[in-house]
């Protein structure tokens, strides 16, 4: 649950008009983050963030939990942002095929040549910030509203299944992809001399390298297996099995790694602003709405 929602719901309660205000720039920096990261145009964000507050005005007085509200919100939202007037550059819809994103014997090379995993080098920097948003517009859109929820906007999976309407095991089949996929693309990146090379771990100078002959069905399974091994939401016993795995495959643990360092620069991406002046407009517009009931 995002906190803002949280205190959005609080101060809608109080029922004074500078609490509504205070609650409507929380929920207005809310949608317009989002909005940011799927729509990938300001334009196309800041349309959703006036239609979507548009359309809340009327439902604020029944939102006493934050968790509706939240539901809601996101909900509207997502709709709006695909079915954005610039939609056609959103990649196209497709399924990410697990084969497709697990690495090749020149990646795993790559990761081996790159240097140490360094915590400091996972702030998000400008050229770094750049590459992450060029990789999760390529994500086609069932996969990139799911990431950007559960990664980005800190939503849990029962969150994100009740605002996309599919099942818990879905969003975590999709999420796996769809990180796999980012960590894809950035990996490319720095094989072509990108700046990102420095955040994809490194394997011991001693591994060797995965060879699809030897290890094909025993990878594949952990590679099914990773995010749920990273959100420790695998039981005791598959747990064991993985890290038995990890123990004697190496290429695989450099390549958990790489993954794992993904996830924390998409969760440690900055939100993004919606122009102030243009915020104020808004929100003494919609003040001007509000029921008398809420005052």
């Amino acid at each position: 649950m995002r906190k803002e929602i949280e205190q959005a719901v609080a101060l809608l309660a109080e029922k004074d008009r500078k609490s509504l205000d205070q609650a409507l720039e929380l929920l207005q920096g809310t949608v317009f983050s989002f909005s940011m990261k799927v729509c990938g145009q300001r334009e196309d964000a800041e349309d959703t963030m006036q239609e979507v507050l548009l359309k809340s005005v009327p439902h604020l007085p029944k939102f006493d939990s934050p968790r509706a509200l939240l539901v809601w919100l996101y909900k509207v939202a997502k709709n709006r942002c695909l079915m954005s007037r610039r939609r056609s550059k959103f990649a196209p819809i497709k399924d990410l095929s697990l084969d497709d994103l697990m690495p090749d014997r020149k990646e795993l090379e790559q990761i081996a040549k790159s240097g140490p995993l360094n915590p400091e080098s996972l702030a998000i920097r400008s050229e770094q910030a750049r590459r992450l948003r060029e990789a999760i517009q390529k994500l086609p859109p069932q996969y990139r509203i799911i990431l950007v929820m559960r990664d980005m906007e800190g939503l849990t999976d029962e969150e994100v299944a009740e605002v996309t309407g599919l099942r818990a095991g879905t969003v975590r089949v999709r999420l796996h992809r769809a990180r796999l996929f980012v960590r894809k693309k950035l990996a490319s990146y720095a094989q072509d001399g990108g700046t990102v090379r420095s955040t994809l771990g490194r394997a011991p100078k001693s591994a060797t390298l995965f060879d699809a002959e030897k290890r094909p069905q025993s990878c594949k399974a952990l590679f099914a297996q990773l995010s749920n091994y990273l959100d420790e939401q695998l039981d005791d016993s598959l747990c064991e099995r993985l890290e038995q795995h990890l123990h004697g495959c190496e290429p695989c643990k450099a390549f958990l790694a790489s993954l794992e360092s993904t996830i924390q620069q998409l969760r440690q991406t900055p939100p993004d602003s919606c122009n102030k002046a243009t915020a104020a407009k808004l929100r003494h517009e919609l003040l001007s709405r509000i029921p008398a009931s809420l005052l």
